[in-house]
């Protein structure tokens, strides 16, 4: 049985421009630091802009740099927007908290993660896939405590500072995950409800071939839950998919390959022990 579905470089969306950033909508960038995407909303002529997750420990100063380089004016976002907490999505949210007092939005079910109460369950290494999965027990689950920033998602469903855009729970990599959805564009951030990189492989990773996997294995607990949300963003029919791991990717084949995961899901995202021989 496949494990992934392959998409073409034609499929890529977006351009590089100033301060590590690929912009993909005249109001959205991100800049892959390290594994993972940290996005920036807003024209760089707006007064206001948000930041979506928070990268890796030891990123802050990439994160400001792109920062500087799109928001001339040097002001901080109005916000950070967090589709989940783990390691590699708030891994600079303290250092830029220390030099950014702003609120930190995210869903009710993450906020233990990041309160300080609760750790993530442990990575499960034997999932299959590659290196990184074997190296996984190593990745931190520990909670942050960015408590006095941490404020909870609006319950209408609007993203503080992202006006047109709605949050969707999708959950099953974690329980509070969400991925953000604009309909006027047609635009999903998905987080890691779905990625369009292998994150299990070392080799995956560092080539960043286009493919649309399933959230990363060693840290999804609920495959029911993960399956259903990838059922969720497929239904949406998006033109533009930006993931927590992975090159953005649009148009036709991006979602064929969407549609075919949520059809296929068992057999393509799950962990090799639960696929059906």
């Amino acid at each position: 049985m496949p494990t992934q579905i392959q998409l073409e470089r034609s499929d890529e969306a977006g351009a590089e421009v100033a301060g590590g950033l690929v912009e993909i909508r005249p109001d959205l960038a991100y800049r892959r630091l390290t594994m993972v995407n940290v996005l920036f909303f807003g024209e760089p002529s707006s007064k206001d802009w948000v930041l979506i997750d928070a990268g890796v420990a030891g990123s802050a100063g990439a994160i400001q740099e792109s920062a500087a380089a799109r928001f001339r004016d040097g002001k901080p976002p109005s916000a950070i927007v967090l589709t989940h907490g783990h390691f590699d999505h708030v891994g600079a949210l303290q250092s830029l908290l220390h030099q950014w007092d702003i609120p930190v939005y995210a869903h009710p079910l993450e906020h233990p993660y990041l309160n300080g109460s609760r750790s993530y369950p442990s990575a499960d290494p034997w999932v299959g896939g590659g290196l990184m999965a074997l190296l996984s027990p190593l990745f931190p689950t520990s909670p942050i405590d960015v408590s006095a920033n941490l404020r909870t998602l609006p319950d209408d469903g609007t993203v503080p500072g992202m006006p047109g855009w709605c949050w969707i729970h999708t959950p099953g990599h974690t329980q509070g995950h969400v991925s953000l959805w604009r309909e006027e564009d047609s635009t999903i951030i998905a987080g890691d409800a779905v990625v369009t990189t292998g994150q299990e492989s070392a080799y995956d990773i560092a080539v960043q071939s286009p493919a649309m996997h399933g959230p990363p294995r060693y840290f999804t607990p609920d495959w029911q839950d993960a399956w259903a949300s990838v059922r969720k963003l497929a239904a949406l029919e998006p033109e533009l998919l930006v993931t927590g791991h992975g090159r953005a990717m649009a148009g036709t084949n991006m979602r064929a390959g969407l549609r075919r995961l949520a059809d296929e899901f068992d057999s393509i995202a799950f962990p090799s022990d639960m696929r059906a021989v």
